[in-house]
């Protein structure tokens, strides 16, 4: 008896040993997808996750992107594993498609959750590395990156591919810890603009039908931004299932703007319009589970559903085989598309299901009133009294008799910023220099609109008189691509304290009749980063070179008694840099002069450049009095430049230059900052 009662602990101790095993083996037998999502935080520890993760660095390309369709979990071979080494430097089928890419990337993070091991993070950080670069400079993404040819290179909302890249950087942005790694700064601001320009394409993208926003379709040109054609069954059209997922992600974002808002009730008036009732989808299966057949059949107690396609005109649901051929209905097509592909989806039901709690939280929010329309606060999350920098401005009183101040929160506010001619007695103020961001991407060939492009680039444009601005990063982020602004003043006692002015070519468009104040600001560039025809007293500033290349371009006014003045002002550059001229003429009279200033070992001997412009060398006035540093060569300037005497440089004061009561005692304007 005892060895029948001891047989029998054995064999349920086996038995108990092998079904604790097989709790994790059984994972070779779900799918990746099911394999990412469903188990639990603990199996991310277990031998078997790492072997898996092994296989998914194997997969990851240099690029930073993975293949589609690639079940992760299955063993490699040997042979196997040395042929995804050789094919490393591959760009070839490296996509988004059917959600590849980003399932790894949140594959890679629920592992390091759990080992803190950083091949992990190194491999997620190369992966959103790979998506922002994917990313078209209109805010779209292509199913394929490095792009392939063919329909490839649209924008692409079929499978979710650009909703999934969005709401992965939406929860590394909103630090929710959704995803374990965290990015360093620099990168975070990429996602920030990244996202923003999304939003932004989805906004362009969304179709009008006789002037009335309708929904999207599942691939948009990446020129034109119009439905597009996918494979011969994927016609333009208007998308009852990837516009749904473009919906929820709208409605997701915290503080919509107006233009969101009017997105997602568009969408929503046309899902309420096109959903189809009294309708029921019956599918047939074989012994294997496999569909063999579908039908539609009457039955008025059927849930609503939508068509996946619908013509672009009415609304009308098509159908289509593979041979591009529109089928009024689904009987009409082969039975291989007609049961292997979804027609009909039930999605934007969660949309209509979500609308009318979202639409009593953004009414909430409209009612909310400025206490004090002289002092209002722009905060992106929501806590101010707008979110986006244009929207404070543009509700601020036209010429006020008081200074309307607008303190602006820490973040980075992705918008064209422009300050028109009646919103004088402005000031904009941010929270600190570093972290409130004003950037935009606009560039002489993005713009195209012929030879004055350049003048339409400006991430942040003053027309109006009497503006501050302070403490705050005005950035061009579109890179070396030539003509570049990021902030152009062409109006009158403007002055600008403590400020980073970010760019490459043209970052400081400083213009008009006007007078002008740069004080404690760092300014950066490459060539002509600093033109433009106004009064300008650059103080205490840094003026940083990226380039071989010239610092100002001056366009001064004939009649100006003064053009750019440069006083104590430190002139730096990159390491590489050894070739710079301090100035050239925009045009034949221009003025620049620096004064106290220490010149880095960059500043060409020479100094200044005549553009080839012989006659430039009469009527320019280019001077320089008491400058120090390594790029100081007063002896071998050019010979048309000057270096003043003490009696010449007495009248470059900042009243002098700037003042309107130059013999008075009368406070001046820039006193009064």
């Amino acid at each position: 008896m005892k060895l029948i009662e001891n047989t029998l602990k054995f064999i349920f101790l086996i038995i108990a040993l092998t079904f604790s095993e097989s709790l994790f083996s059984q994972v070779h037998n779900q799918s990746w997808k099911n394999i990412i999502h469903q188990n639990k935080d603990d199996w991310f520890k277990t031998n078997e996750a790492k072997e898996i993760a092994e296989n998914v660095l194997l997969y990851q390309r240099e690029i930073g992107g993975w293949p589609k369709n690639i079940q992760m979990q299955n063993p490699l071979s040997e042979a196997e594993k040395q042929h995804l080494k050789a094919l490393k430097s591959s760009t070839k089928e490296i996509t988004t498609d059917n959600g590849a890419t980003i399932q790894e990337m949140l594959f890679l993070s629920k592992m390091y959750a759990q080992n803190k091991d950083k091949k992990y993070e190194n491999a997620f950080l190369k992966g959103l590395d790979y998506l922002l670069a994917a990313q078209y400079e209109n805010g779209g993404w292509p199913q394929f990156y490095p792009l392939k040819k063919g329909y490839y290179t649209h924008i692409t909302y079929n499978d979710d591919s650009m909703v999934n890249i969005l709401n992965l950087l939406k929860e590394i942005k909103n630090n929710t810890n959704f995803y374990a790694i965290k990015p360093a700064d620099d990168v975070l601001k990429k996602i920030e603009i990244a996202f923003q320009k999304g939003i932004d394409c989805i906004l362009k993208t969304q179709y009008k039908q006789n002037g009335i926003l309708t929904v999207w379709c599942a691939q948009h040109d990446e020129n034109t931004l119009l439905p597009a054609k996918a494979r011969a069954y994927e016609l333009p059209s208007l998308s009852g299932a990837e516009s749904a997922e473009i919906v929820m992600l709208l409605m997701s974002i915290e503080n919509p703007s107006k233009e969101i808002v009017n997105a997602v009730e568009s969408a929503v008036s046309w899902f309420e319009k096109v959903k189809i009732t009294g309708l029921k989808e019956v599918k047939t299966y074989n012994e294997k589970g496999r569909i063999i057949d579908k039908k539609m059949i009457p039955d008025e107690n059927a849930p609503a559903i939508w068509a996946r396609f619908s013509e672009l005109e009415d609304n009308t649901p098509f159908f289509c085989d593979r041979d591009g051929i529109k089928k009024a209905t689904l009987a009409e097509i082969g039975s291989e598309r007609r049961n292997g592909y979804a027609w009909y989806k039930t999605t934007p039901q969660k949309v209509l299901n979500k609308y009318p709690k979202w639409k009593e939280k953004i009414s909430k929010s409209k009612t909310v009133k400025i206490k004090d329309e002289y002092n209002v606060t722009v905060s992106k999350n929501g806590k101010g009294d707008y979110t986006t920098i244009q929207q404070a401005i543009n509700n601020s009183k036209s010429f006020p008799y008081k200074r309307v101040t607008i303190f602006i929160k820490d973040g980075i506010y992705y918008e064209k910023v422009k300050i028109h001619e009646w919103n004088s007695n402005i000031t904009l103020v941010g929270e600190s220099k570093e972290k409130t961001i004003i950037t935009f991407d606009d560039y002489f060939d993005k713009i195209n609109l012929g030879r004055n492009s350049t003048f339409f680039t400006p991430t942040l444009l003053v027309e109006a008189n009497n503006v501050l601005l302070k403490n705050l990063t005005i950035e061009n982020a579109a890179g070396e691509v030539g003509q570049a602004v990021a902030l152009a003043v062409s109006s009158d006692e403007v002055a600008v304290i403590n400020c980073n002015l970010l760019g490459n070519q043209d970052t400081l468009y400083a213009s008009g009749k006007g007078k002008q104040y740069y004080k404690d600001c760092y300014i950066e560039g490459t060539t002509d980063f600093i033109f433009g025809s106004a009064t300008a007293f650059f103080e205490n500033c840094q003026i940083h070179s990226k380039k071989d290349s010239y610092i100002t371009a001056a366009s001064t006014l004939k009649e100006s008694e003064f053009g750019y003045v440069f006083k104590d002002c430190k002139i730096t550059s990159d390491e590489n840099v050894t070739k710079v001229y301090l100035g050239r003429p925009w045009r034949i009279y221009a003025k620049t002069v620096f004064i106290n200033s220490n010149l880095g070992k960059h500043i060409l001997a020479v100094g200044w450049h005549n553009w080839s412009k012989p006659e430039a060398e009469k009527t320019t006035f280019y001077a320089e009095f008491k400058n120090l540093g390594d790029g100081f060569h007063p002896n071998e300037r050019a010979k048309w430049s000057h270096q003043l005497n003490d009696d010449e440089a007495k009248k470059y004061t900042l009243k002098n230059v700037l003042g309107t009561f130059k013999n008075s005692s009368k406070k001046e304007w820039y006193e009064n900052l």
